[in-house]
């Protein structure tokens, strides 16, 4: 079994563990920093062309096969569970209970692939027979299949070390599809990286995979990000992080010779509507459930709800008290890194310092801790204010008091695209809901009552994405087995001859 002591610092490049000149180090929440390998555009076009390498054969190996591959993937990640857990306590400060159940989503999710694949849904074959006797001229055969499109770059996300990172969603996707990856690790967690890194080349000797198939370039310069966006053979990116970092890379595809797709997941305050009814008569049991969705991982979700719209008067009164009393009773929380807590505690200052903004719940957070903080502000002020609608990554939330029933939908329409929007309802307040649900789907890509956004389902009907900017595609999702779609083309075949189609098409 990997022990922690077995970390190499370097790169998995195709195969090989190979090291740089330059080296950086960690920044772990809790002991000793470790030294790794600074990732660089040389080693990105290194692994890019052994990506490619192995593009022809991994694009066309069986489906059963390339489930067998992702099954074990998991296996080999299963193996290493205690070390994961270990190193990325460390690193990140996320407790034990919750690397645990991440790593059960990541390797879930690479098992539900693995069925996806088997299953052959996702290839939506189509057949249009000949029509030889058709007139004027006769009709040809066509059939239709989706295809893997080349070698895809994911980077890895600094809130989810395993489910979006590594072997995360992107990359269990990605190879379902066919398409050999070049994954950039994020500095927050390089040791989690290297040891999920690891399990997969241990996969691939397993199976007898050709090494390219996977490649792991280290934390390093914006260089090398930049180098493996604008990389010739890169075919589409994956990308979960900040909204200023996302857009730098999505222009930059877009700017290529050849442009190609940028599935960036960029940010969401994932607003909530909590309508008369039932802040009347469940205000103080929403505040709860608010307040702890609202701090659950020190706010480091990207579905975290960090606004609510209610309209005025003394329920809304009665509600404010509520999550009030609710979130002070949440202590500090260890954040993923120095740099999060810092634009956390900036995030905040920058909330209180709007005209109309007034202070609920202030605490005081140092160094890498997080506390709960709770602003509120009348609709009319929040109208034409962007700086409030941007998201805080971090334990933060808004209470927007709106005038009326029609502010509430003025509200409703003045969000920007969002991951999710929450409608908080009874039976009493359904007419109003049926005024709001038009504008909500199309603000968001997942619309849900009377539950709270943080936890992401992994199954067939979820849609984790959104209009921009909540995510750079409004018609993908990078969680849910829909996400293999965004690396597949449909491609048409007239005429071709039976053995000269794909295995999926004999």
């Amino acid at each position: 079994m990997t022990m922690m002591t077995d970390l190499t610092g370097k790169h998995l490049i195709a195969g090989q563990w190979v090291a740089g000149e330059a080296m950086f180090q960690s920044s772990p929440a809790t002991g000793a920093a470790l030294t790794f390998s600074v990732g660089t555009p040389t080693h990105v076009d290194q692994a890019v062309k052994g990506a490619e390498a192995a593009f022809s054969s991994f694009s066309r190996m069986p489906r059963a096969a390339r489930a067998d591959f992702l099954n074990r993937i998991a296996d080999e990640i299963e193996a290493r569970g205690a070390e994961i857990t270990a190193i990325g306590t460390a690193e990140t400060g996320l407790p034990a209970a919750r690397l645990e159940g991440e790593r059960g989503r990541t390797t879930g999710q690479l098992r539900l692939f693995a069925s996806h694949v088997r299953e052959g849904a996702y290839l939506d074959r189509r057949h249009s027979p000949a029509q030889p006797d058709r007139l004027p001229t006769p009709g040809p055969e066509l059939k239709m299949v989706q295809r893997p499109i080349g070698p895809v770059a994911v980077f890895g996300a600094s809130n989810f070390p395993l489910a979006f990172s590594t072997a995360g969603g992107d990359t269990a996707s990605a190879l379902a599809a066919g398409c050999p990856v070049v994954v950039k690790g994020h500095s927050a967690h390089p040791g989690t990286g290297e040891i999920v890194a690891q399990a997969i080349d241990a996969a691939i000797k397993a199976i007898g995979q050709h090494p390219g198939v996977f490649s792991l370039v280290q934390g390093g310069k914006r260089d090398a990000g930049e180098a493996l966006v604008q990389h010739p053979l890169i075919k589409a990116v994956g990308f979960t992080g900040s909204l200023a970092g996302g857009r730098a890379l999505f222009d930059l595809c877009a700017k290529r010779q050849e442009p190609i797709p940028f599935f960036g997941e960029l940010g969401s305050v994932n607003p909530m509507f909590l309508l008369p009814h039932a802040v009347k008569t469940r205000g103080a049991e929403i505040a709860a459930g608010w307040a702890v969705s609202l701090t659950m991982g020190a706010g480091q979700f990207c579905t975290n709800p960090g606004i609510a719209v209610l309209i005025d008067g003394p329920d809304a009164d009665s509600f404010v008290a509520a999550t009030k009393e609710a979130a002070r009773q949440v202590g500090a929380q260890t954040m993923l890194t120095d740099g999060i807590a810092a634009a956390y505690r900036h995030g905040c200052e920058r909330v209180a310092d709007q005209i109309g903004v007034r202070s609920v719940l202030t605490s005081v957070c140092a160094l890498r801790q997080a506390t709960p903080y709770l602003f509120e502000v009348m609709g009319d002020a929040w109208m034409g204010n962007h700086a409030l609608a941007e998201e805080v990554f971090g334990p933060l939330g808004l209470i927007i008091r709106v005038k009326d029933q029609s502010q509430l939908l003025e509200v409703a329409q003045s969000f920007e695209g969002q991951l999710t929007c929450t409608l908080h309802l009874d039976d009493a307040d359904i007419a109003l809901a049926e005024w709001l649900m038009p504008i909500l789907e199309r603000k968001a890509g997942r619309v849900l009552a009377n539950g709270f956004p943080t936890g992401v389902e992994v199954v067939d009907a979820q849609v984790h994405g959104g209009p921009f900017p909540a995510s750079t595609n409004f018609g993908a999702t990078s969680v849910g087995t829909l996400s293999i779609r965004r690396w597949l083309r449909p491609v048409a075949f007239q005429n071709i001859p039976s053995k000269l189609l794909p295995s999926d098409l004999q």
